[in-house]
């Protein structure tokens, strides 16, 4: 922060929930897997309309990156059952129960091609096509209310797989995601250079300059809340910051997409909540980072205060210590 933005950064009280990961370890057959198949899930979205990192973080989650027994033998990457409808080749697997019928296809695409059928001709699931596509978050909470899994942390576990792994970016276009993100960021840098309010005299301030926008404080941190197509570059050339240094302070990458109303951080976290917050209840769609931006304290901290390790996912009605 230069000495002009902590000069002028006017200081108010309020709190909103971000929804964000930081990033975590990096497993390699998660990467390779996503290498190996994001075109199929880029396809299916632009022909179905469901989010491509939606697609992904469910086939790394219920074939285990391609692992598992279901997927190596009978190509079956989501895990689907047979049901009353199915005419296709079965197999048989343990899963909630017994010997359970699941569905066998020929081919990978194949399985990714029915996986898009099956939420989109099924009623349960129409709510969720009403979402934007980009909403990673919406669709992934709309799975399990909708029942896809059983796993009361079945969401909280696709938010992170996308978050960790960027699987956002193939919503903005598969495999030119990084790069379209890149340029929007650059578009984004030369807009504000136009477009951007500078700061100006205020007669009712006694002269004090004011910011392109508006600062708050809440548990003794300053913050800003992002904007409709926000981004770090932006709001970092707004409030004289780097991009990279306001990334940091959040715990995410410098690429990560903000929604309208997300809270950013202007200065670095706490390691512990402020009084009376001492626990937290985890909601559905809720990770561990995001539970850590709503009190200010940093996610390394809250893993510690908790004894878990990095791969942890918190289920939803669990409940964590904040200090």
């Amino acid at each position: 922060m230069n000495k002009y933005t902590r000069q002028t950064l006017v200081v108010l009280t309020g709190l909103t929930v971000i929804w964000q990961a930081s990033g975590q370890r990096k497993i390699a057959s998660y990467e390779q897997y996503i290498d190996r198949y994001n075109h199929l899930a880029v396809e299916q979205e632009k022909k179905y309309h469901i989010p491509a990192s939606i697609k992904l973080a469910q086939a790394i989650l219920e074939s285990d990156a391609g692992r598992a027994k279901l997927a190596r033998e009978a190509n079956n990457h989501f895990g689907i059952k047979c049901h009353n409808n199915w005419k296709g080749k079965k197999t048989y697997h343990d899963d909630d129960l017994r010997n359970e019928c699941f569905r066998t296809y020929g081919s990978v695409t194949d399985s990714y091609e029915d996986h898009s059928r099956f939420l989109a001709e099924r009623s349960r699931y129409t709510k969720l096509f009403l979402l934007n596509k980009k909403d990673y978050r919406g669709w992934a909470k709309g799975l399990q209310q909708c029942g896809y899994a059983t796993d009361r942390a079945y969401a909280n576990k696709l938010i992170k797989l996308i978050e960790d792994y960027e699987l956002y970016l193939y919503d903005m276009g598969g495999k030119s995601g990084k790069k379209a993100s890149s340029s929007k960021k650059e578009a984004s840098k030369k807009r504000l250079k136009k477009e951007s309010v500078q700061p100006k005299i205020s007669s009712a301030n006694d002269g004090e300059r004011l910011l392109p926008r508006n600062v708050y404080k809440t548990y003794g941190l300053i913050y800003t809340i992002a904007r409709y197509d926000d981004s770090f570059a932006q709001i970092a050339d707004d409030l004289g910051f780097k991009t990279k240094e306001l990334a940091r302070y959040n715990e995410v990458r410098e690429d990560f997409p903000l929604r309208q109303g997300d809270i950013i951080y202007l200065e670095k976290k706490k390691k512990k909540a402020e009084m009376p917050n001492l626990f937290h209840q985890v909601q559905m769609g809720e990770s561990m980072h995001s539970i850590s931006q709503y009190y200010g304290i940093r996610v390394k901290s809250l893993y510690k205060l908790n004894r878990k390790d990095p791969d942890y996912v918190p289920a939803e009605g669990e409940t964590l210590k904040l200090r």
